[in-house]
């Protein structure tokens, strides 16, 4: 397999005009990392003039009052909520600006699919897959801030990729990493990624105690700023498993070669060990516009407002083997992963379910990872783990494992 994130060779360098001249759209434009994107493209525009960056299209699911403000200050062509009773809203508050509005699931899609160089995929979940695949197939950059979607659809990613010669950019914090340190994206000298989980809140907890965890204490990541469903798959450590899943599929690593360290302060991002016995180490502070900055401006560097980091103020880091047995959702993934086929895509479509019947207080902390166990199970029970060769196959393991992981739900239900 060859990797999603391979590096294109450059014939010559662009030059930064060429790189600050890039249209862009922001899928998912109001959650955390669509805002980080947007301070880092202002703060880009004070740096280098306000024609740095230029808005091709924003889109948001629900939020139809960030988005106007979002459009007002930014000027995109086109602007799209994907809740199509939102329409009238959106229509009403961009009056008179000339922008293009739309609605619905097609229509951001849709603004997947206009002319930009650059597109952002910071939607939340497999809502992703659709329109990160529309953008690939205009053979583009594509900057993936969206795990499930590769974990869900890997194989169908790495195909779009190769038919199209798109660039894909990783976003999170250590894919990112990954890839800087990798540079070229060739894992044949690699003998060891390991990614590194600040442990969330619950590092310390005992069992009896994250039993009764609350929604309010799960969400409190102690080092990043992000959307519920993230602070809580980094809660349960799913977020790093499902790290792991992407990892595999972007930069072409067996599972023997991925690892996980817990490093509370997360300062290093990802440590690649080589068969030289060399390891080189990803640092920055815990800020997602140092990702981003990275991917607006790659291959080139640009000034970003991300936080600096002080070593000397840091004292010393801390690293930590994972809680298997406390955190039983990295465990999964790390079966998932090497079981194959759609695996994974059960397992994300499992936890999605589950993770949401937690935030509506209808299950608890621990039966998180217990209904994704069950949901996996019962799937590979009926015998229906196939092969993930192609979209329709993927969308129909996923809704079908959302229905029978929320019956699960149900069942466990406080």
């Amino acid at each position: 397999m060859t990797p999603i994130a391979a590096t294109r060779p450059f014939e010559e360098m662009p030059g930064l005009e060429n790189v600050l001249a890039r249209k862009i759209t922001v899928l998912g434009s109001t959650g955390s990392i669509g805002v980080n994107t947007l301070d880092v493209i202002a703060h880009a525009r004070k740096q280098y003039g306000p024609g740095a960056f230029p808005i091709e299209a924003l889109t948001a699911g629900g939020n139809v009052e960030k988005l106007i403000e979002q459009a007002r200050a930014l000027r995109p062509k086109h602007a799209v909520i994907g809740d199509e009773a939102l329409f009238g809203a959106l229509k009403a508050g961009l009056a008179g600006t000339g922008i293009a509005v739309a609605a619905g699931r097609m229509a951001v899609i849709e603004a997947a699919e206009l002319p930009s160089d650059f597109v952002m995929v910071a939607i939340m979940g497999a809502a992703a897959i659709e329109p990160a695949l529309a953008a690939i197939g205009r053979g583009v950059i594509v900057a993936l801030a969206n795990k499930e979607c590769v974990v869900a659809a890997g194989k169908v990613f790495h195909d779009a990729l190769v038919k199209s010669g798109a660039q894909v950019i990783p976003v999170d914090s250590e894919h990112n990493a990954i890839f800087q340190v990798l540079g070229s994206g060739d894992a044949s000298e690699v003998d060891l990624v390991t990614l590194t989980a600040s442990g969330g809140p619950f590092r310390e907890w005992p069992l009896e105690k994250m039993r009764a965890a609350t929604v309010e204490q799960a969400v409190a990541h102690p080092n990043w700023a992000m959307g519920r469903k993230i602070s809580l798959d980094s809660a349960t450590l799913m977020n790093k498993g499902l790290e792991l899943i992407e990892a595999h599929f972007l930069f072409a690593l067996p599972a023997d070669k991925l690892a996980v360290v817990v490093h509370p302060q997360s300062i290093v991002h990802c440590l690649v060990s080589y068969d030289d016995g060399s390891t080189m180490a990803h640092l920055s502070a815990p800020d997602m516009r140092t990702p981003i900055a990275h991917a607006l401006g790659w291959p080139r560097r640009i000034a970003s407002p991300s936080r600096r980091l002080d070593i000397a103020a840091l004292g010393s880091l801390v690293f930590q083997s994972p809680a298997h047995d406390r955190f039983p959702a990295l465990n999964l993934a790390l079966d998932s992963l090497r079981s194959g086929g759609l695996a994974p895509t059960i397992l994300n479509a499992a936890n999605e379910i589950a993770v949401q019947a937690f935030l509506d207080r209808r299950i608890g902390f621990l039966d998180i990872s217990r209904v994704v166990g069950a949901t996996l199970d019962a799937d590979a029970a009926n015998g229906s783990n196939g092969i993930a060769g192609d979209l329709d196959t993927v969308l129909g393991t996923d809704a079908r494992a959302r229905v029978l992981a929320e019956e699960i739900c149900q069942r466990v239900a406080i």
